[in-house]
């Protein structure tokens, strides 16, 4: 299997230690999102226990930024087979993928995930708009530096409550889409920003997305599971994370709404959650010849019964996407149809 991958990265290399590369690598290895990683560690499993011939998959939480700088680091034994992404795949990731062999790469949706704010059921907030986070969390709203102390200090109605807010660091998809879905739009509610983007995009952009560095804003790792402890343990604190993470802990925590709508699976399955977003699996093709248990893989995670009443994807917090998704993600995962480059943003 491995001398397969290592002769498509170009290796030549002794018989003997192709056999010990294949002793080194007899799975299929999949990096990227935490938000995903729960959700492929069952799928995984559910692959071992169908293809026990096949080994149990590797899966790794390296957030998807760093996941998608090792998968599109080559092609070969030594590099990733799968990308669990907690957003699209961007323009300058498949650049990389491309300078480095990697050519032809499936983008497969599974399901819909919603960043959640959420904080201890003690804590006297329960509604913020866009723009209230943005004011409360950006390095420097509107151009202007943040001295915000409190949440009263952003908004009169809000309780004065220390800003402290735990969420990912600039690694995660989770925090790549936080600050498309939710700063950005708290953002844009200042009409002047509209001439900022205009003139110059990455001062618009540095302006809508940078995190505040004194302490209000502090970055957890991606460990998910870490968050759900520090504001259990610290009521007046708020998390950002992925839905599934508040649903498994709706004993501890509390969803906060965003403009009047609380994260819930039917509010992010209808988008009416304003951070409701796509999770995706990346295939690398040039490895599916090589790994069986990629295409047992990617049938298992878009397989409909896991998003029935009693799926067990569902069960563990997974939003279904629409059925037209669904069946488009289902073929996908049977053809393995090249994604266009041309269509990233």
């Amino acid at each position: 299997m491995s001398s397969k991958l290592l002769a498509l990265a170009g290796v030549a290399i002794a018989a003997t230690t192709v056999s010990t590369a294949a002793d080194a690598r007899t799975q299929m290895r999949a990096v990227g999102s935490s938000t995903v990683y729960p959700f492929a560690k069952q799928v995984a499993e559910r692959v071992a226990r169908a293809n026990p011939r096949l080994g149990a998959p590797i899966i790794e939480s390296t957030g998807t930024g760093a996941g998608m700088k090792l998968f599109c680091a080559g092609v070969g034994e030594r590099f990733p087979d799968v990308e669990n992404a907690s957003r699209r795949m961007k323009a300058s990731e498949a650049k990389l993928c491309a300078a480095n062999g990697v050519t032809k790469i499936t983008e497969i949706q599974v399901g819909i995930d919603g960043i959640s704010l959420a904080t201890s059921k003690r804590t006297p907030l329960a509604n913020l708009t866009p723009r209230d986070i943005y004011l409360a969390l950006a390095k420097t709203p509107f151009g202007k530096p943040n001295r915000a102390k409190t949440w009263k200090d952003v908004n009169g109605k809000l309780p004065a409550l220390p800003i402290r807010v735990y969420g990912p660091p600039p690694t995660s998809g989770t925090r790549d889409a936080f600050g498309e879905l939710i700063m950005t739009a708290g953002c844009d509610s200042n009409p002047g920003m509209a001439a900022v983007k205009k003139a110059d995009e990455g001062k618009y952009k540095a302006i809508c997305t940078g995190m505040r560095e004194d302490g209000a804003f502090i970055e957890a790792g991606e460990n998910d599971n870490l968050i759900v402890q520090k504001l259990e343990a610290n009521p007046g604190t708020v998390g950002v994370f992925g839905y599934s993470y508040l649903e498994e802990n709706t004993n501890l925590l509390k969803g906060i709404a965003i403009n009047g709508v609380a994260p819930s699976y039917d509010t992010i399955s209808s988008f009416k959650y304003p951070g409701a977003r796509p999770l995706y699996v990346y295939v690398k093709n040039a490895h599916v010849g090589a790994i069986p248990a990629i295409r047992a893989f990617v049938a298992e995670f878009t397989k409909e019964s896991a998003f029935g009443p009693q799926g067990y994807l569902r069960q563990a917090g997974m939003i279904a996407a629409p059925n037209a998704v669904r069946a488009r993600s289902q073929q996908a995962a049977r053809q393995l149809a090249p994604l266009n480059f041309a269509s990233l943003k």
